[in-house]
């Protein structure tokens, strides 16, 4: 069959995200959409057809939208991903020669996973014994948002952990880092794996912005008011609101540590490593910090986690001015009597201290967070 050589870029599918503004021969220029959001975004993700054999480069216009490993490219319709190097990068664009066997490409700023992926994952579980799935509500939009229970399944645990995940639906690294640590949990014949199966029972929430996971928006600053900061007052959003009225029936007085997983800017001080993001409360900050030693102690995959990259409260955007528009899920949560450990903990979408964070290093690291967590808990909490 003959290829076609009329170049096509879309969006039309889930997570898609961009705008085309014009294309000449082999250069496009285009942008991020910024739906839904007050900020200035780079979350985008795009399709490209008809260029087999072409290089080509792209332009992005209107801000920095290429992060520090360059684009993300999928030749399998966004299965798996690849960085294409920030050697393909110049100023803010970036260019790529389509092999001249591929119909179709996809190319993302981050390594995009959405609801397929998550099906996917979860089918291949072999333990079903393990864990379980259940509907937390319905989103805005008529999407179900839902989430997993973990480990302790069949009698009392003696802990409880709850875990979230995309409070702001373009940070996709945490999801690659929680099924590691799911598959792990369930699967795993290590004894520690045994250990955490038969005494900490674990609530996971993939897609809190399950609505702008699926339809590629930026999810941070959206208006009126983001997923991450919904935990003060009356919550706005479904999803929210859902796990404001579960966690304290589910956790009870054995919800012992609340994890929300983000990710960071595109690149800088603190966005190139994976850390805890320091409370207020000073009581909670020790805790944080003995987690943080914990997990430097118990890493073995290939991201690079140190102690030392603890963000405290009161420096750098770790302060009361970034949180006036509401409560983050940690925050809520330290209200929680028995919860002794909250944390954000941000994961960079491409590098941890100079180490390549993709699909198989984020997996790992989750392995690595799972053993902390067995440390943190099994000797004293």
């Amino acid at each position: 069959m003959k290829m076609s050589t009329h170049l096509e870029i879309d969006s039309n599918f889930p997570g898609g995200n961009i705008v085309v503004e014009r294309k000449h021969e082999h250069e496009v220029h285009l942008h991020q959409e910024l739906r839904g959001t007050g900020l200035d975004w780079f979350y985008w993700y795009f399709r490209v057809s008809g260029a087999a054999g072409k290089t080509l480069r792209f332009y992005f216009t209107e801000s920095k939208a290429i992060g520090v490993r360059g684009p993300a490219v999928s030749l399998d319709h966004g299965a798996t991903w690849s960085w294409l190097g920030k050697e393909t990068v110049r100023d803010n664009s970036f260019s790529y020669t389509c092999p001249k066997d591929v119909t179709t490409l996809r190319l993302s700023f981050t390594m995009p996973y959405l609801a397929s992926h998550w099906q996917n994952f979860i089918t291949g579980l072999k333990n079903d014994n393990s864990f379980s799935l259940h509907k937390l509500c319905m989103s805005e939009k008529g999407r179900e948002v839902e989430y997993m229970l973990a480990g302790c399944q069949q009698a009392e645990p003696q802990h409880r952990v709850a875990i979230t995940c995309r409070h702001h639906c373009c940070e996709t690294s945490v999801n690659y880092t929680v099924e590691g640590l799911i598959q792990w949990v369930v699967d795993s014949n290590d004894s520690d794996a045994q250990w955490f199966r038969n005494n900490i029972a674990m609530l996971i929430v993939p897609f809190v912005d399950k609505d702008g996971v699926e339809e590629g928006e930026q999810g941070k600053g959206r208006l009126p008011r983001d997923h991450g900061r919904d935990y003060e007052g009356e919550s706005i959003f479904a999803s929210t609101e859902a796990i404001r009225t579960l966690l304290p029936h589910w956790g009870a007085d054995q919800l012992q540590v609340g994890l929300d997983l983000h990710c960071p800017w595109i690149s800088g001080p603190h966005n190139e490593v994976i850390y805890l993001v320091g409370c207020q409360d000073q009581r909670t900050e020790r805790e944080q910090r003995r987690f943080s030693e914990i997990l430097e102690a118990v890493r073995k995959g290939p991201l690079p986690f140190y102690a030392d990259d603890f963000l405290p409260f009161g420096k750098a955007w770790n302060s009361s001015e970034n949180f006036t528009k509401g409560k983050t899920f940690s925050q809520w949560l330290t209200e929680m009597h028995a919860v002794q450990l909250s944390t954000t903990i941000e994961i960079p979408y491409a590098n941890a201290h100079g180490a390549e964070i993709n699909q198989e290093s984020a997996r790992a690291f989750g392995q690595d967070l799972a053993m902390a967590l067995v440390s943190y808990l099994r000797n004293g909490s």
